[in-house]
């Protein structure tokens, strides 16, 4: 029965280097049947003429047992330490991975947004203080002009409270004829009256309103402020319609048309509208 010997045969030429071929393969017949050595070669059961030992020289040469033993111990030791092995770790990565880029997207779209909400804002405030500059120095400049119109004299100005324009108040300082400068809250009623006149009437100059009403502007009035008052809304009324409510005699003479509530019954009211204009106009004739 031909066998596979571990030794290489003097007549074979062999490298002066290279390691012996231990081991040859049996033949064809022996191959199927025969086992592996520890070289790899497949042998028969008897046929092998070396022992174990003999063959330690095809092993790698820093191959001991008790290195070997213990690389196998490191191993044990490092798959220890990885503890419980979760198998569906993979698919909770990827799911968890999704999911970060999903967040991340909306982190990216909540900080466009903010930097678009952000930039809207500073031109809007940048646009707000440049028409609050421009409306408060117009307003400021008909005040400085109606002013002495309606007290014959003196002088008054808006001062603003403040540095910021968003945040700033506005006073007004105003200085009648005969009286040192000071704020409006320190005239008196008449006077204040005449000065909110004033600032009402600059303001209508930068923004016309189709109309205005004024009750009962003149009652802490002498007779001349409200002749003043009422030249002055003659003046006015060529650019805004005005209606007022008023008991004195030289405001109604002022007026175009009168309009009146008198009770001719008692307990019945009545409205009766004058055109003052067709009254003198029926006098004369």
């Amino acid at each position: 029965m031909p066998t596979a010997s571990c030794a290489t045969p003097r007549s074979a030429a062999a490298a002066p280097n290279s390691r012996p071929s231990c081991c040859a393969a049996s033949s064809s017949s022996n191959a199927s049947t025969g086992r592996p050595s520890a070289c790899g070669a497949r042998l028969s059961r008897t046929s092998c003429s070396r022992t174990a030992t003999s063959c330690r020289r095809c092993w790698p040469e820093a191959a001991a047992e008790r290195e070997w033993e213990s690389q196998l111990e490191q191993l044990a030791a490092r798959i220890q330490r990885l503890g419980p092995i979760n198998l569906a770790a993979i698919d909770e990565y990827q799911q968890q991975s999704e999911r970060k880029r999903y967040l991340d997207a909306q982190n990216d779209d909540l900080v466009e947004a903010l930097e678009t909400l952000e930039n809207v804002i500073r031109k809007i405030d940048k646009e707000t203080r440049n028409r609050f500059k421009e409306t408060f120095e117009q307003i400021n400049a008909g005040l400085q002009a109606l002013f002495p119109k309606v007290f014959g004299g003196g002088q008054a100005y808006l001062e603003l409270t403040g540095e910021d324009l968003l945040d700033t108040g506005v006073a007004i300082m105003a200085r009648p004829p005969g009286k040192k400068n000071s704020t409006i809250h320190l005239l008196s009623g008449g006077e204040k009256a005449l000065t909110a006149l004033a600032l009402v009437f600059a303001i209508f100059q930068l923004n016309p309103a189709p109309f205005c009403m004024l009750d009962e502007v003149d009652a802490p009035l002498d007779d001349a402020n409200v002749g003043r008052y009422a030249r002055l809304v003659k003046e006015m009324s060529e650019k805004v319609q005005f209606i007022y409510i008023t008991h004195n005699k030289i405001a109604m003479e002022m007026a175009d048309q009168l309009m009146g509530v008198t009770m001719h019954e008692p307990g019945c009211s009545r409205l009766v509208a004058v055109n003052v204009e067709e009254a003198v106009a029926l006098a004369e004739a």
